[in-house]
């Protein structure tokens, strides 16, 4: 395989794949915020990090702008998922405990990283943890997935991935979520039910996806095997200590939590704002 930004004298690893039901999605991107900040200043080396939500629908800016949002959370609410606007890119995506979300924190301040570069060196990540279907994997837009983007993973034209990016100064955060177990075209109908409540059939400045979910499925489904969370994360471990030179865990620190704690309060003062605007 080609070199690729995997290949890393050392890894960091963080594993929030278990911390339940209660972990707040909001609290993950303030993290990130935190270990992309770290990075970027060379106090930290790239960081690889693991992490799980449960019934969370996470927004995009764009999503803010629906005509009738405050009817679409309103019945997000009703049906018990929690909601978010996220820091990187995108519309809607739908997390639940069937998928794994990774971040690859990586630093450029010796040499600038590529929009494509960022979103390779995710495609290689799975590519290197699914060796042996790798073959299947293909990387183009889904336009009637949720969340529609250039560098969409899919098996046989149906999405289990999806791809965004968040860079704060000299670091870059390459987030994926990935749909391991469950099912895809559930999570896509939730989604859709969302769009439709929230647009209705009003004419919009911004194109918001028409959700099908027959284009949208899980690994387990579309590689009809029994897959588990916890072999993706085995594998997710093989892949990265395959590429570094050295891999440790290693969570926040004491020193820097404030930082993440102050993250984590203009993310919510952010999302207060932008969802006080509906």
């Amino acid at each position: 395989m080609k070199t690729s930004l995997l290949k890393q004298p050392v890894w960091r690893i963080i594993d929030h794949t278990n911390r339940g039901p209660d972990f707040d999605a909001l609290e993950s991107f303030a993290i990130d915020d935190t270990l992309c900040t770290l990075v970027g200043k060379g106090q930290s080396p790239a960081v690889a990090r693991a992490w799980v939500h449960h019934r969370t629908v996470v927004l995009g800016i764009q999503d803010t702008k629906l005509p009738y949002l405050e009817e679409g959370i309103e019945w997000l609410k009703q049906n018990d998922y929690h909601y978010l606007v996220r820091t990187s890119g995108g519309l809607a995506v739908l997390l639940d405990e069937g998928v794994l979300n990774l971040s690859l924190i990586l630093p450029e301040a010796e040499h600038r990283i590529g929009i494509n570069l960022g979103y390779d060196t995710m495609v290689d990540l799975i590519k290197e943890m699914y060796p042996e279907d790798e073959g299947l994997i293909d990387v183009k837009e889904i336009s009637e997935s949720y969340c529609p983007g250039s560098y969409d993973l899919s098996i046989n034209g149906k999405k289990f991935a999806g791809i965004s990016q968040r860079r704060i100064r000299n670091g870059v955060a390459v987030q994926i979520y990935l749909c391991v177990t469950g099912s895809g075209a559930e999570r896509a109908a939730i989604v859709r039910e969302f769009y439709k409540i929230s647009k209705k059939q009003l004419e919009t400045k911004y194109t918001y996806p028409q959700v099908n979910p027959d284009v949208m499925g899980s690994l387990a489904e579309l590689l009809n095997k029994p897959l588990t969370m916890q072999d993706a994360y085995l594998r997710f471990l093989q892949a990265l200590k395959k590429n570094g030179e050295r891999i440790y865990m290693e969570p926040l620190t004491t020193e820097e939590w404030p930082s993440c704690e102050a993250n984590l309060q203009r993310l919510q003062e952010r999302n207060q704002k932008l969802l006080n605007q509906i």
